[in-house]
């Protein structure tokens, strides 16, 4: 068991804060690593013992995006310091394009507060979880979550980095009054969507638009591993060079969230299963403010996105790994090779 309150992790957390930052080009496991080590740090005994879990517990797969009771350990019940270090353990994992939507998603609670009046709606009701030992040979992995948001990370060997299931939320999707009005955090996520659909000649409009009705959420939700969907829609190889580029600017905005030697191992994998075999398909209406939903497929991987509830102004979106949510591919190596090295000895 860890020390508990240490002195030098105020000093730690403020250094995090500006290195991390500098550091977005960086070993992202090393940050993460060092990250988690000094937020453990300034946690009492009690709060140490709430916030780590076994690598191989059930409770690693148990993700969701909704309000409900969470293991971990909330923001809201830690000092000014253990928020500061717990959230630049966050920003040791996402870009700054993604700390910033995450932080932007955490403030849209205060409108549903406003609005609802129930203690559910709360900026600092989002947990921290970690899985075995941080280290920098071992495996371990960690958490980050509340309403609407789920961020998932498995670090294989020290090395290898899982950054799946990766959900982002929002409610409300545009707000359009008050002190936020004009806020859309996942706006980019619509806007390439529909700027795509939008660009298709009538026959491939035709086959991009599966369904007249979307559905209410994701066909994946929040399940433990995420099943292909069906291979319908648009493909990848049938649009032009330019609606090409689009569809490939969207990928990104989904990739790009994660720190950017993530993102672009995440797009190179994208890229070595098959560019031409991902398919782009569109449920619901086309007109802004019509609940509508989308799917990007590929061989490996599920983007979905969803905008139905609300009158059409409450967003979910995911990517999923088919083989790779919670690290499975990168574990599954690992055993393989672990056996192989036993077997040799």
């Amino acid at each position: 068991m860890r020390a508990g309150l240490v002195p030098v992790a105020f000093v730690l957390a403020a250094l995090l804060t500006v290195g991390i930052a500098a550091t977005q080009q960086a070993d992202p496991t090393a940050d993460m690593l060092r990250a988690a080590e000094a937020f453990l740090d300034t946690l009492s005994p009690e709060q140490q013992q709430a916030v780590m879990f076994p690598f191989d517990t059930e409770d690693r797969f148990d993700w969701h995006y909704i309000p409900r009771e969470r293991k971990g350990v909330a923001l809201k019940t830690m000092t000014a310091a253990q928020k500061e270090s717990a959230l630049n353990l966050v920003r040791s994992g996402l870009s700054q394009e993604g700390f910033d939507k995450s932080q932007t998603i955490r403030e849209l609670e205060q409108i549903l507060f406003e609005r609802e009046g129930r203690a559910i709606r709360d900026t600092e009701l989002y947990f921290f979880m970690i899985f075995g030992e941080p280290s920098a040979s071992d495996t371990w992995g960690w958490r980050y979550e509340g309403h609407h948001i789920s961020q998932n990370w498995t670090i294989v060997n020290g090395e290898a980095i899982a950054t799946t299931p990766q959900f982002f939320g929002t409610n409300p999707g545009h707000v359009r009054k008050g002190r936020m009005r004009g806020t859309r955090v996942l706006s980019a996520e619509e806007d390439h969507a529909r700027s795509l659909l939008g660009s298709l000649s009538p026959s491939l409009r035709s086959a991009a638009i599966v369904s007249g009705e979307a559905p209410r959420d994701m066909l994946t939700s929040s399940d433990r591993q995420a099943a292909m969907q069906d291979n319908t829609g648009v493909s990848y190889s049938q649009l032009s060079s330019d609606q090409q580029r689009v569809l490939w600017v969207l990928i990104e905005e989904y990739a790009n969230v994660q720190r950017d030697p993530v993102a672009k191992e995440r797009l190179r994998k994208v890229r070595a299963a098959g560019l031409d075999d991902i398919t782009f398909a569109w449920m619901g209406g086309s007109e802004v403010g019509e609940g509508h939903y989308y799917r990007v497929q590929g061989p490996t991987f599920l983007i979905e996105y969803d905008n139905v509830q609300n009158s059409a102004n409450h967003v979910h979106s995911v990517w999923r790994d088919f083989n790779g949510d919670f690290g499975r591919d990168l574990l599954a190596a690992h055993y393989t090779e672990f056996s192989h090295q036993r077997a040799d000895d």
